[in-house]
């Protein structure tokens, strides 16, 4: 018969093993184990079970994986010779990836995977750090540790810490979240004889502590406030509290059309900040941003219209649709190619309305200037463009003697033509792959910083703008760019 009998050898001692299990064990005639590192191996090899234990593939890979893959490997094949019981610390269906490959490819095989119970050392690590389970726990595997998936608010157990290594791993990962002092608990074989749990600082994890395979961390849940303003959970529980009953009044009013103009003042202020290329600005205003976007995402909630879910879910949707070279089998190698793919997606999502122009596709909102080049962008992909700077350059200039013309006259089409001369001035930026309107931005921001300079000139001088020629400001203003404002 093609069959494996997969045993949980529990958390501790033989005492501790079911009576169905240990008579199971005691039956088998072709015993494998995991791994011999176990409470409850001395006293079977004592009372004469044999077994084969795969320690020793173990030591041939670098990566856990692999080990499991050929421990997975090997038993199949055995198990094609005649029926064979493979045994697991702790319960079977508890961190045990061997078990999970197993029942995954043995029907494929036509090998009968049959799960014969144990206890999961999860109980015993319940009953040695005296926590109860419903109060919310989570379990982690210290291998494939994610900082995304870490729960700072339940009893958080991360099991397969195998060695220091691990320990270091997952103690970076945590560090990440919670502060180097942190108080976290070692505990080696709980439920054993040689339980022993261990109390220590967060950024001592990994020195001087006895780890081995039967070591799981256990991290308390965090009651600290400001531990959990890490958190997105906690910020987004901030906004409904600020949009609440007993909340603030001015939250409590804002509306999504009350709220545009402070989200275009905080993405200038991000702007300046990366411009500035100070990172501590940049956390800033990043989070000035996202406040913009939970406020938005809390009042669509609060009208029973749509929440931060529907806009995460949106956004994950679209990128992985839209990154079909990342997510999907298409090719890729260049960001043209890239483009050339979005563009195409992007149609299929939204469809063709039939007569709408490809210009109505441009934001009615943008600034003037990255609406320009937009126009321009978005009639340049189907053919509507200069292919070469030149024509574009006596386009400039031509608006620029049709401006000066109407200025002559002081004409009512001043307006329209300075309008033209901008417009043309986008093309040719676009030509150079200048954005326009950070192009501006940036020499505001440099006449911002010479003219700060030549008032303080004004100042030192004990006397007022009035009292200055145009010509002495102007020596000013020249120093200030001798001196690099």
């Amino acid at each position: 018969m093609k069959r494996i009998n997969i045993v949980g050898l529990g958390a501790g001692d033989l005492e501790q093993l079911p009576l169905g299990v240990y008579r199971k064990l005691k039956k088998a005639s072709l015993l494998y184990l995991r791994t011999k590192d176990h409470p409850a191996v001395n006293e079977l090899e004592e009372e004469g079970v044999a077994f084969i234990s795969f320690d020793s593939i173990y030591e041939k890979h670098d990566h856990f994986q692999d080990v499991y893959e050929e421990i997975c490997t090997i038993l199949l094949e055995e198990s094609h010779k005649g029926e064979i019981t493979y045994a697991v610390p702790g319960h079977p269906f508890v961190a045990e990836r061997t078990v999970q490959l197993l029942l995954e490819r043995g029907p494929k095989q036509g090998v009968e995977i049959a799960i014969g119970g144990g206890q999961s050392f999860l109980d015993a690590l319940f009953q040695a750090l005296q926590i109860d389970p419903i109060e919310g726990f989570q379990f982690l595997d210290a291998t494939d540790l994610r900082r995304a998936e870490i729960d700072l608010t339940s009893h958080l157990i991360i099991g397969q810490v195998y060695d220091q290594f691990t320990a270091s791993e997952a103690k970076l990962a945590l560090m990440e979240r919670l502060p180097d002092e942190y108080e976290v608990y070692i505990v080696t074989a709980a439920g054993s004889k040689e339980e022993r749990i261990q109390k220590a600082a967060l950024y001592e994890l990994d020195r001087g502590f006895e780890i081995n395979n039967l070591t799981s961390l256990y991290i308390p849940p965090v009651t600290d406030e400001s531990i959990l303003y890490k958190t997105f959970s906690k910020l987004r529980e901030i906004i409904a509290v600020l949009r609440g009953p007993n909340g603030c009044p001015w939250d409590k009013k804002q509306t999504h059309e009350s709220l545009k103009r402070y989200l275009i003042e905080e993405s200038y202020e991000l702007i300046e900040a990366i411009n500035e290329e100070d990172i501590d600005h940049m956390i800033e205003e990043l989070g000035d941003v996202l406040l913009q976007v939970l406020l938005h995402a809390q009042i669509g909630e609060d009208d029973g219209f749509f929440s931060i879910e529907d806009v995460i879910e949106g956004i994950s949707g679209k990128m992985v649709r839209r990154h079909p070279h990342v997510f999907g089998s298409i090719s890729a190698e260049t960001e043209a190619e890239v483009l050339v793919n979005w563009d195409k997606i992007k149609k299929q999502e939204k469809g063709e309305a039939k007569d709408v122009s490809l210009l109505d596709k441009v934001g009615k909102s943008l600034p003037n200037l990255i609406a320009a080049a937009e126009i321009q962008k978005t009639a340049a992909k189907v053919g509507f463009d200069w292919k070469e700077v030149g024509p574009a350059w006596e386009k400039v200039k031509e608006e620029i003697k049709e401006f000066e013309a109407e200025t002559r006259e002081k004409s009512a089409k001043m307006d329209k033509e300075f309008g033209d001369i901008l417009f043309a001035l986008v093309n040719i930026a676009r030509f150079y792959k200048i954005d326009a309107e950070e192009a501006l931005f940036q020499t505001n921001v440099k006449f911002k910083r010479r003219f700060a300079f030549v008032e303080k000139r004004v100042k030192d001088s004990g006397k007022s703008f009035e009292e200055f020629e145009l010509e002495e400001l102007d020596r000013f203003w020249e120093e200030a760019k001798e001196k690099g404002y």
